[in-house]
């Protein structure tokens, strides 16, 4: 393929792929615990748009083709979303350092793994 077959858009926004993954220690937590995180992730994750100015594009979940931690590849969650920028891709990162869980001052980061894969869109394959 020549370098002149795809078009080249502008490198604003940001295609980015947010790979989310759930760590041992979510496995290893009782109930109640586990109850607390999935209690906390909503709320983290809410109005990314509003928040971050990014256009969520399409997420999917793999919790029921995929039982127990996910420590890489194949990740559990993924969050496709055109991002402004990387600065904004590391701050959507660090959702998962942030976020307390419960009243423990656990935070998130000890549940769930993320990861940003960021490029630009595909030329073809769109419709």
């Amino acid at each position: 393929m020549s370098a002149t077959a795809a078009p080249n858009p502008p490198e604003s926004p940001l295609r980015t792929l947010f790979c989310i993954g759930v760590t041992q220690e979510f496995f290893n937590a009782g109930d109640e615990e586990r109850a607390a995180v999935a209690a906390a992730i909503p709320p983290a994750f809410a109005r990314l748009a509003e928040r971050f100015g990014v256009r969520v594009l399409g997420t999917l979940d793999d919790d029921q083709l995929m039982v127990g931690a996910s420590a890489a590849w194949p990740w559990t969650s993924y969050i496709l979303a055109d991002v402004p920028d990387l600065d904004t891709a590391a701050r959507i990162c660090g959702i998962v350092r942030d976020t307390e869980v419960g009243d423990g001052g656990v935070r998130l980061w000890r549940y769930l793994r993320i990861e940003a894969r960021a490029g630009r869109p595909l030329f073809f394959g769109t419709e």
